[in-house]
């Protein structure tokens, strides 16, 4: 799905228009998370190592790294780019994951456990797939959609690597999966504008016709993970946008066909922006991306 052809260095007009629509005085915050270079961050692999090994090796590479408060495993390193850990064994061996601080709590608040039968439906390139896996302590039984052959096997490579073994992959739309198939836990972690990853140094792409197109896949893909979810399952959909457009017509979407909201509680040292009650959508500023989490069951 591309993301349109207009590239700028400064925010375009109507996404300045719909973001001040939404969060008035809380968009000079928006903007300045927006200029922000954020620190690299990276998730220890604890089915291969700990914490505290992957501090003192990356101590011994020169890279100094402290815990984020809420999430032992979260590291955030010191002064350094992300070529710096690439070439570190411990990436070589799957021992690490670089990875946002925000999109390491889709799989936490989704706490996988053992034996439990688990979707993820839009996998690549499997950050949050090897999470999972990881925090179930490599026993739940994981299935891995990706429609797309080269991100397909950018997946399987991660969670080779990561020593992910035990998960199907599947290269396959989400959207064509047979509605027999039941699952414990579905994490639909779903394809959007991106709005709240922008970087101002790296230049933004954006345009109303992707946020439209943008926003029919997501209501197919939210519509077809509630009939994926077994009674009595979770449902965790997040995007990585601040656009209330985007996030606030799944809420919608739950309320007309009775799924039941789960309250998102977050650590109270991560930035919230104004979101629906019972979700949270996550400011972005020098340490976090924007991202927008909610969760659902049905009965």
């Amino acid at each position: 799905m591309g993301h349109g052809n207009r590239m700028s260095t400064g925010l375009p007009e109507s996404l300045s228009v719909r973001l001040k629509h939404t969060y008035g005085d809380f968009f000079p915050l928006i903007e300045r998370g927006f200029r922000a270079e954020r620190p690299v961050t990276l998730r220890v692999n604890t089915c291969k190592t700990t914490a505290e090994a992957v501090r003192q090796e990356l101590a011994v590479h020169g890279i100094r790294t402290v815990s984020a408060e809420w999430y032992e495993e979260a590291l955030i390193a010191d002064g350094v780019r992300e070529q710096a850990l690439e070439e570190t064994p411990l990436y070589a061996r799957g021992e690490i994951y670089l990875q946002s601080l925000s999109s390491m709590l889709p799989p936490i608040l989704l706490r996988p456990q053992p034996g439990e039968n688990i979707l993820d439906m839009t996998a690549a390139p499997g950050g949050k797939t090897t999470e999972l896996y990881a925090l179930s302590g490599g026993k739940a039984l994981i299935t891995a959609c990706e429609r797309d052959h080269i991100r397909c096997e950018r997946l399987k490579f991660n969670l080779e690597r990561q020593g992910a073994t035990r998960v199907n992959v599947l290269k396959q739309d989400a959207l064509s999966l047979d509605d027999a198939l039941k699952f414990d836990k579905i994490l639909l972690d779903a394809p959007c504008t991106g709005t709240g990853t922008v970087s101002m140094a790296k230049g933004i792409r954006y345009s109303e016709d992707y946020l439209a197109r943008c926003m029919r896949l997501q209501a197919k893909l939210f519509d077809k993970a509630l009939k994926l979810l077994k009674k009595g399952g979770v449902l965790l959909y997040s995007t990585c946008s601040v656009l209330n457009e985007e996030n606030g017509q799944i809420i919608a979407r739950a309320q007309r066909t009775g799924a039941e909201m789960i309250p998102v509680d977050l650590p109270a040292e991560i930035p919230r922006l104004p979101s629906p009650e019972g979700t949270a959508c996550i400011c972005p500023d020098a340490l976090y991306e924007g991202f927008f989490l909610s969760m659902f069951t049905i009965s």
